[in-house]
């Protein structure tokens, strides 16, 4: 198969479960916590690293920010011989008792976003698999890690999201708004891949903090300290899932 125009790779050169976070900052992060790690490729938002933890071979890719470049990732990973990929990323919580620094496991993404419906129907489910969402809860608990599972929304316009939409989200019970796990769970549904996804709270949009508003850095310093929990998780499902 050709190498693929965006992530260029070929098939061969990734392994079949990756991990995907939105910066390609984090790659580096998860790499660094890996037995041993190569970068395979780098353009544009994506970058990806080949690693190894715990025996088992993985892929690391950046998807960079939204759904369009997360469904880009997605196509072409799974053109390349890709099965299962791990979205671990941040979250601003929409429920006054998530704080800051904690983790949610998606058990689902509301569709306010425009990609997948150039794909499917809105009343189609943007769901996790449940092997994936799983082994991300069992690795959790097993670390002794308290999360948060429930659904999440994807949404398009990070700063459109007002307080009429805030108060809506919350109301229906709706944990966090993220960017990027509508599209990763509908597209690998429909490509027979398997998906789930870990987030770490950067913000609480119903208590009035997002991320950035506060500190000189993206992330508030206990989401920053957090990321590496939540990487620690994703790790463990990975072995899990091998």
């Amino acid at each position: 198969m050709a190498k693929q125009p965006h992530l260029l790779v070929e098939e061969g050169e990734v392994n079949e479960i990756a991990l995907i976070p939105g910066d390609p900052g984090r790659v580096d992060r998860i790499a660094g916590q890996c037995d041993d790690s190569e970068v395979v490729a780098e353009n544009r938002e994506y970058k990806l690293v080949n690693a190894t933890y715990d025996g088992v071979a993985l892929t690391i890719c950046s998807t960079g920010i939204g759904c369009p470049s997360a469904a880009i990732a997605i196509e072409e990973l799974h053109n390349v011989g890709c099965e299962t990929v791990i979205r671990v990323g941040t979250t601003g919580a929409l429920q006054s008792d998530i704080e800051i620094g904690d983790m949610i496991v998606a058990t689902g993404a509301a569709k306010d976003e425009g990609t997948t419906r150039r794909y499917e129907s809105v009343t189609y489910p943007a769901v996790p698999e449940y092997g994936v969402l799983s082994a991300l809860v069992e690795g959790a608990e097993e670390r002794g890690e308290e999360v948060h599972v429930g659904p999440i929304a994807s949404d398009d316009a990070y700063y459109a999201e007002t307080d009429e939409y805030v108060d809506e989200w919350e109301a229906a019970g709706i944990l966090s708004v993220e960017m990027e796990a509508a599209a990763v769970f509908s597209l690998a549904r429909r490509k027979g891949m398997a998906a789930g996804a870990i987030c770490t709270v950067d913000g609480n949009l119903v208590e009035g903090t997002q991320k950035g508003a506060t500190d000189d850095d993206e992330l508030p310093e206990k989401a920053q300290n957090n990321v590496e929990r939540a990487i620690d998780v994703s790790l463990d499902a990975v072995a899990a899932l091998s």
